[in-house]
């Protein structure tokens, strides 16, 4: 009897200190959902559900141990129900429960749901026990499509924004032609002054020069202006003598050539 007593108080602080960890654990990821949810991270989110995962696994483990007596088996009885503030009780359950009183103890002494829960439990056992198996059958088809179109949907999604994160990231340019491109156009650097040879050869610079010019004033064509015979007599007084200009000739540029044509 001693031996029993004495593994089922082993037992019980093993699945205290069980708990406990597992109460650390579900606070502390209560306490960052609530307070660091701007700069909470999915992959932080999936090691704080992957610990709590552990920690109910190790629980599971050790009520299954065979050490471990069957806690169902044990029957706990209340011996004193005071509606007085109790200290003790208050630090055990860390001030949740102040007092142990007929009010609170159905609630916490309780094995077995609430009544409209049980109620609710036996109703859905029922109604599950009159679905003929081929309905159930195609309803787990339906719900099994359901889940898998959904996980298509979320795998998609996050393929879509690796690869947009990805074509973030990738440069798509050359910083050094970039650099290039803006020094040829800004000062020039790195083009030169030499023209393609025509066809008959090629060309001197002069001669290129001069053929360019006539090229550009081959569509001009020579206009003269009169003037009258008083600007005439100003222009001779201010001019040299024995010079007199009679009209003055001026190159236009014909309206059908663009100035810029070769």
């Amino acid at each position: 009897m001693q031996r029993e007593e004495k593994q089922l108080e082993l037992s019980i602080d093993a699945l205290i200190n069980q708990v406990a960890d597992l109460k650390n654990s579900l606070a502390s990821f209560i306490y960052k959902l609530e307070n660091e949810y701007e700069r909470l991270t999915w992959p932080s989110v999936l090691d704080s559900f992957a610990l709590l995962s552990g920690q109910l696994n190790t629980l599971n483990k050790v009520l299954k141990n065979e050490k471990t007596p069957l806690m169902r088996n044990q029957v706990l009885i209340p011996l004193i129900l005071t509606p007085d503030r109790d200290d003790e009780i208050l630090r055990l359950t860390e001030g949740r429960v102040p007092v142990f009183s007929h009010e609170v103890v159905p609630d916490h002494l309780r094995t077995k749901p609430d009544p409209e829960v049980e109620e609710q439990e036996k109703q859905l056992c029922t109604d599950a026990a009159h679905i003929a198996p081929d309905l159930a059958q195609k309803q787990f088809q339906s719900l099994n499509k359901m889940c898998s179109n959904l996980l298509e949907k979320i795998s998609k999604e996050e393929r879509e924004s690796e690869s947009g994160g990805l074509r973030q990231n990738k440069q798509t340019f050359n910083p050094a032609d970039t650099n290039a491109l803006v020094a040829a156009v800004t000062f020039g650097k790195g083009l030169s002054n030499r023209r393609p040879p025509g066809p008959g050869g090629s060309v001197p610079p002069n001669q290129a020069a001069a053929g360019s010019m006539l090229t550009g004033t081959a569509g001009m064509q020579q206009v003269q202006i009169p003037i009258p015979s008083n600007q005439q007599q100003g222009m001779v007084q201010s001019g040299q003598p024995g010079k007199i200009t009679s009209n003055i000739k001026t190159n236009i540029k014909s309206a059908s050539m663009h100035p810029y044509q070769r």
